[in-house]
């Protein structure tokens, strides 16, 4: 019985010993090496192996007890992916910490709202957050667009527009993922308002969205272009929009043509009395909420007042008195107006 509790107390003295050796490496040991080190946490990486790329670069210096304290504290599964900038020398408590609390480097990039996926890919390369090529490889892969339900609809359109933050060469699937799961938080809420009455499928509604948003940049004007575009839908009358034929020229120039408002394409709207296939780019909140609340007027035409807003109209006649007031040098026979998009 004696030996036995002598044993104890040994295993006992022993232990606090130990903790206390832990605890000292870990609160008050430094690495020897000075100077910024720089590491990425790739998502999904093992605990194991962030602490192999820690001690490779002589961030920390002893392998067995970081992990140890790491694994007792119950903050291995905490670490955050990114990209860590670590100016030694520290403590393996502050560098675990920083991990911890997800202290990376990030870059904050805001999408705007009506960018197509190809601006969204350009943008984030001249931040040098994801390479263009690698983006939109991701944003057309079949298997990504079947995990997130659009393998029949296509990324467009469902890349919300925001204010992100993301570390220098983060994956393209980890950036749409992120994007198209704020675009489902976003919209969701929306989704109960939906009228069943508009005969819309919600991709329609995603698709007339983006029409809107390259319509008008003036918020209180949304719901009377949606309602032009809403009126001409129920009479089938084509939508006529120049920002659908725009996006379905393989090379557009700047300078929309008559020749261009005859081109077969799926998206020129002047040809096809309907909806495009898809979205022509990805539309904010604003213009989503329009999509789905038309105004309840009857205007089928408006006309650019050439100061950011439009003039509205229910009539042929008005919209051509409209056209001569605010479109003079645009002047053309009324049957060869384009009656819904901005003259």
């Amino acid at each position: 019985m004696k030996s036995f509790l002598i044993t104890l107390c040994l295993a006992f003295v022993s232990a606090v010993l130990f903790a206390g050796f832990v605890f000292s490496y870990m609160f008050f040991s430094v690495s020897p090496k000075s100077g910024i080190v720089e590491i990425r946490i790739e998502p999904g990486e093992s605990f194991s192996t962030v602490v192999r790329k820690l001690r490779d670069q002589k961030v920390v210096t002893n392998e067995r007890l970081f992990s140890l304290w790491a694994r007792y504290s119950g903050l291995e599964k905490k670490i955050h992916w990114g990209l860590y900038r670590f100016e030694l020398p520290l403590t393996p408590s502050e560098v675990l910490n920083r991990m911890v609390l997800g202290k990376g480097i990030f870059q904050r990039v805001t999408i705007p709202e009506g960018l197509t996926v190809k601006e969204v890919a350009d943008l984030l390369a001249k931040m040098g957050i994801a390479r263009e090529e690698q983006f939109l490889a991701a944003a057309y892969d079949s298997e990504l667009l079947s995990s997130l339900g659009l393998q029949d609809k296509g990324i467009e359109g469902y890349l919300f527009p925001n204010t992100y933050n993301f570390i220098p060469e983060t994956p393209p699937r980890e950036i749409i993922l992120k994007m198209t799961e704020q675009f489902r938080k976003s919209v969701e809420p929306l989704a109960g308002q939906r009228k069943e009455d508009n005969g819309l499928t919600p991709h329609e509604i995603v698709t007339l969205a983006s029409i809107i948003e390259k319509e008008t940049g003036v918020e209180a004007e949304r719901p009377l272009v949606s309602a032009v575009f809403h009126n001409r839908l129920r009479l089938k009358m084509p939508l006529q929009s120049d920002p659908t034929v725009i996006y379905g020229l393989k090379d557009f120039n700047g300078n929309l043509t008559r020749k261009d408002l005859y081109a077969a394409s799926p998206y020129n709207t002047y040809r096809i009395p309907a909806l495009p296939p898809g979205p022509i780019c990805n539309p904010g909140l604003s213009s989503l909420r329009a999509a789905l609340h038309p105004a309840s007027v009857p205007f089928l035409y408006f006309v650019s007042k050439n100061d950011g807003t439009h003039h509205f109209s229910e009539s042929l006649e008005s919209h051509s008195q409209a056209v001569k007031v605010y479109q003079p040098r645009n002047e053309t026979p009324p049957s060869r107006r384009k009656p819904a998009a901005r003259d």
